[in-house]
């Protein structure tokens, strides 16, 4: 038998390709512990308008979640995280 031809050699990693909501969710998570590197990778994973996309989505999702958490309205969670007066 001979060994293959790839016997030895060194592996190298397959490249998985990232979807949308996770560099969205690498993105956000990098910005907000002021990770400058994450940001630069994350944002490489997708496109800008994919990318911008998912942190939009990312953003409805935490939003919707939080006010059934709370109790309240979306809009009030919005403003109360931007630090907005109540409308």
């Amino acid at each position: 038998m001979r060994p293959s031809p790839r016997a030895g050699a060194a592996e190298v990693p397959e490249r998985r390709a990232h979807n949308l909501f996770e560099a969205a969710a690498a993105y956000v998570t990098a910005c907000a512990e002021d990770d400058q590197d994450g940001i630069d990778e994350a944002s490489a994973w997708v496109s800008p308008e994919a990318l911008s996309f998912g942190v939009s989505e990312l953003a409805c999702r935490a939003v919707a979640t939080l006010a059934r958490e709370r109790g309240t309205s979306p809009g009030a969670v919005a403003r109360d995280l931007l630090g907005l007066p109540e409308a």
